[in-house]
């Protein structure tokens, strides 16, 4: 073999094993992100309802057969208007009788106002007579007594007789007393008169309530009774939902409580019409937590309603909690071991630097499921490392990665949405 060719052969033999050489020893492979500056959003995602701000329960204060409805589900009824009858017969009759009773007792007041108290002071006068009379005749008898004429017995009866006639005359102002505008009979009469007045209002406030009415100007929801039904007091026969504008009702994990604030905005979807979304406003957030499901109620303000809305849609309400507008955002798999309770707002990442492994202290701030905020520790354009990696110190060669659909953390890729999905 000529000697050129000998050293040609050489050095390939020996560029290839430089090669080989290299390849087994260059430094391990691992993913890594650049981190950039993007928008970050944390949503909660939730199910809610349609609802009138003030719903009202008709039913009715007696028990009773319904004998007819006047509305149904759908009607607009008006203030005042009857949604539903009872048979009132029975309350009828009772009113009828109460009204006798309340009759005849002003008939029995009005006599004794009048014929009562003539008869006394004819009484009255006719016992004064015969008081004066006997006083007469007790003077008259005490004279021919003395005179000789008469016995001592004649003038005891005289006195007897005047005794009996002073006794008539205080009976007979007694009566006429007791039948005076403050006497005891006519208080009596006018205490009877009273309580038949009562009674017959009574009455006819019962046969009053035999009628069911409207409170408001309002939509009837729901229609529980149909006639012939017996219903009793507390039982819902009519539910009606006030005239007024509607408001969005939707329960909401617990956990999530301190993340919502009054003020908040919401985008909204109804299932009926996924294509129109509306906007919303966090109302009120109810005081306390459901025990039973470890919810919070919260209430949503309308401020432009769409006119498809009806009472009892089912929504897709989803709430803006926080937003950045440029934050360095990366995803939580790049952090070494997830913030402890004592250092809740630090962590640790590992990033790529002049070809070696460097560990990173770093200070936290939004957080969402998937992705958190980097306030201090990195700068754009660093190479931080994700998944498996060699440890700090080690050399290492970063392979740019798009890490959790966050590829170099752009834009609204860089966003993540808390969900959660709760029925009502």
């Amino acid at each position: 073999m000529p000697r050129r060719t000998t050293i040609v052969v050489a050095a390939l033999a020996l560029a290839l094993v430089a090669a080989a050489a290299a390849w087994l020893t260059r430094p391990p492979a691992a993913a890594a992100l650049t981190l950039q500056s993007a928008p970050l959003l944390r949503t909660l995602q939730f199910s809610g309802r349609v609802e009138a701000r003030s719903r009202v329960e008709a039913g009715s204060t007696l028990t009773g057969r319904v004998a007819a409805v006047e509305a149904r589900e759908g009607d607009a009824v008006r203030a005042g208007q009857v949604l539903l009858r009872l048979d009132d017969a029975e309350w009828r009759a009772a009113l009828a009788q109460a009204e006798a009773g309340e009759r005849q007792a002003a008939a029995r007041l009005a006599g004794l106002r009048a014929g009562g108290r003539d008869t006394a002071a004819a009484a009255v006068a006719q016992a004064q007579a015969q008081l004066a009379a006997a006083r007469a005749e007790q003077d008259r008898t005490r004279a021919l007594v003395a005179q000789g004429f008469l016995s001592p017995a004649r003038l005891d009866e005289a006195t007897r007789a005047l005794a009996v006639a002073r006794a008539q005359l205080d009976a007979a102002q007694a009566q006429r007393s007791a039948l005076g505008t403050a006497g005891s009979e006519i208080a009596q009469a006018e205490a009877a008169l009273a309580l038949a007045r009562a009674g017959a209002d009574a009455a006819r406030t019962r046969l009053a309530q035999a009628v069911v009415g409207a409170p408001a100007r309002a939509p009837v929801l729901q229609r529980l009774a149909e006639p012939g039904q017996i219903v009793q007091p507390g039982r819902v026969l009519l539910v009606l939902a006030l005239d007024g504008p509607l408001e969005l009702a939707a329960q909401v994990d617990e956990r999530f409580l301190e993340e919502l604030r009054v003020g908040q905005r919401a985008a909204v979807r109804a299932d009926a019409f996924p294509q129109q979304r509306f906007d919303a406003v966090l109302d009120r957030i109810a005081p306390r937590v459901d025990a039973q499901r470890g919810s919070v109620e919260l209430r949503f303000a309308l401020p432009a309603p769409p006119d498809f809305l009806r009472e009892d849609m089912t929504l897709s309400i989803e709430v803006t909690t926080a937003a950045r507008e440029h934050a360095r955002v990366l995803p939580l798999a790049a952090l070494r071991g997830l913030p402890d309770a004592a250092d809740a707002q630090a962590a640790e990442v590992w990033v790529a630097d002049d070809g070696r492994v460097r560990a990173r202290r770093v200070t936290l701030g939004l957080r969402t499921l998937q992705a958190v905020e980097v306030l201090d520790g990195l700068a754009d354009g660093d190479a931080v490392l994700v998944g498996t990696a060699p440890p700090p110190g080690a050399r290492v060669r970063p392979v740019a990665t798009a890490a959790n659909g966050m590829a170099g953390g752009q834009g609204a890729e860089a966003a993540t949405a808390v969900m959660q999905t709760m029925g009502r």
